[in-house]
């Protein structure tokens, strides 16, 4: 098995919500690892999951994560575990963009809850 850096450049990108980037940089069956960047003002509809755990983690920026009705506010080098079934949403509400990692087991695409 050979072992391959990865990173923005050799990873799958998408493009979410209000203008969002995001790079799959680690796509397994029982864990996902993303890169994503959000613009000033940007947010994520507030939702759940099922059965995926997720952890939030600020590469660089300021964020707010609005988890179970309490707003948190989340600097470069902070993290924010999110237990299944628990409301969320992501917003960034600074004057610059927000980089972060988000890390799911197992992976939340097609588990999310609207609302």
């Amino acid at each position: 098995m050979v072992l391959t850096p990865v990173s923005q450049e050799n990873a799958s990108h998408y493009v979410w919500g209000d203008h969002c980037d995001g790079w799959h940089l680690l796509q397994e069956p029982e864990l996902s690892v993303i890169e994503e960047c959000m613009p000033p003002g940007a947010s994520e509809v507030c939702h759940s999951h099922r059965k995926a755990q997720q952890f939030f983690f600020i590469l660089s920026g300021q964020a707010t994560m609005e988890a179970n009705g309490e707003g948190i506010i989340l600097m470069t080098g902070q993290g924010l575990a999110i237990p299944p079934g628990s409301r969320h949403q992501f917003r960034n509400h600074s004057d610059q963009p927000v980089r972060f990692l988000v890390i799911s087991q197992p992976p939340s695409h097609g588990d999310r809850v609207s609302g």
